[in-house]
């Protein structure tokens, strides 16, 4: 006998994909339209509160992955913040989730994940020491402190997001 394989249906196949697509897109379009606070030694990167919503539900760690990819593609020094970026972003993304997963308060998890982010900008300081001559240590901490700040923020307002929606469905 053949056992009968489940497959999702198309319906909620459509639905996972319009949720990825609408944060991938949400990503893009506010770091981009604030790109002059988003590509620097010092930077302000709005769009990083997305990355709370890799706590409720997986999938956003590919909706958050794809829009630093293709949102890098407008940093100048794109052609190391695509790869080096995205791979970054996509290993603290399940870093943070493994981290953060039998957690049961969200404020405790969004201030993990923050903290976390905050240091991974490493990244973001090893390139830009590489290509501007930059002082590592002191341009890790300007980023770093940007990236709390700004993951700060948007852990408020997605903090109070969930209350109102449902990201884990």
């Amino acid at each position: 006998m053949y056992k009968s394989v489940s497959h999702p249906s198309s319906t909620s196949m459509i639905s996972e994909l319009t949720k990825i697509s609408l944060i991938c897109a949400l990503y893009v379009i506010i770091t981009v339209w604030l790109a002059p606070i988003s590509f620097a030694a010092i930077q302000f990167r709005f769009s990083e509160m997305f990355n709370f919503l890799a706590l409720y539900h997986k999938r956003y760690v590919i909706a958050v992955t794809l829009g630093v990819i293709i949102a890098n593609f407008m940093s100048p020094t794109w052609f190391l913040d695509v790869p080096i970026g995205g791979v970054a972003t996509f290993l603290v993304l399940i870093l943070c989730r493994y981290v953060t997963k039998r957690l049961q308060n969200d404020i405790i998890k969004i201030g993990i994940t923050a903290i976390i982010f905050a240091i991974s900008m490493f990244t973001v300081a090893a390139q830009l020491t590489i290509l501007f001559d930059l002082p590592f240590f002191y341009t890790w901490l300007t980023v770093g402190v940007g990236e709390l700040l700004s993951m700060t923020i948007g852990g408020v307002i997605i903090y109070w997001l969930a209350k109102k929606i449902d990201f884990t469905k």
